[in-house]
């Protein structure tokens, strides 16, 4: 009875696609490839009931899956594995048309490279000299409230894709899209680092709750990434 189910949703699935799909089923399909002998519908079910949306469900982390009621480590993995996949595709997709004159798109890539993430990280964002994206890859993962980057990673990063100009990015999960001292420190660091080997940083973003700050349009930090921005930036940044 769950294979003749099963191929019949399948087929669903091939004709149609996902449009049709509600989230509960879009989830028991899932499910077919880590539960071979099972109803997956009524775990599916609870998946929606515990997290609420289909979305909830992908982004939500490996230990409270397991708590679901018939979802073992194989599923969660499943279930982990599918979301983070989506992630990289949607970024691939869009990478190809992202440069750094394109503001708007380029900050909308930004925040969805932290999508779903619950701990903070940092991305460093490769450009060539007509400022077209290269590569976009994570290069350092910390906890709830703070993530850690070192020069070395910093630079090989950089040169594994040639970027002769270059976008820190990191996330606040649990904070607002703007930057701490710790943060106008390590981007002054940054700067002077990539600065050695003629490589341009020109910019950090901050992403928080689907919000992205760049340092280098606010007067207050502008003068870090510009040695000739106006005088009055300087000052605006010393008072405060």
């Amino acid at each position: 009875m769950h294979e003749n189910h099963r191929k019949r949703t399948r087929q669903r699935f091939l004709q149609a696609g996902l449009q049709s799909f509600p989230a509960h089923n879009v989830l028991e399909m899932l499910l077919f490839y880590a539960i071979p002998r099972q109803d997956t519908n009524e775990i599916a079910h609870q998946l929606i009931r515990h997290f609420g949306t289909l979305s909830a469900v992908l982004d939500a982390p490996f230990e409270e899956l397991c708590k679901v009621q018939g979802i073992g480590e194989n599923s969660a993995t499943l279930i982990i594995f599918v979301a983070q996949l989506a992630k990289r595709y949607l970024a691939e997709q869009v990478q190809e048309k992202i440069s750094f004159a394109n503001k708007q798109a380029l900050h909308r890539f930004a925040v969805s490279l932290f999508t779903g993430m619950k701990s903070e990280a940092a991305f460093l964002l490769c450009f060539d000299n007509t400022t077209q994206l290269l590569h976009a890859g994570q290069i350092s993962l910390g906890t709830k409230h703070a993530v850690s980057l070192d020069n070395r990673t910093l630079l090989e990063a950089a040169f594994r894709h040639n970027a002769t100009k270059v976008i820190l990015a990191h996330n606040h999960p649990n904070g607002v899209a703007a930057p701490s001292r710790s943060d106008v420190a390590r981007t002054e660091g940054a700067v002077k680092v990539f600065n050695s080997v003629q490589i341009q940083l020109l910019d950090h973003l901050i992403v928080a709750q689907g919000h992205c700050f760049s340092m280098a349009a606010h007067p207050k930090y502008m003068r870090i990434f510009h040695d000739d921005a106006p005088s009055i930036m300087l000052q605006i940044a010393a008072d405060e």
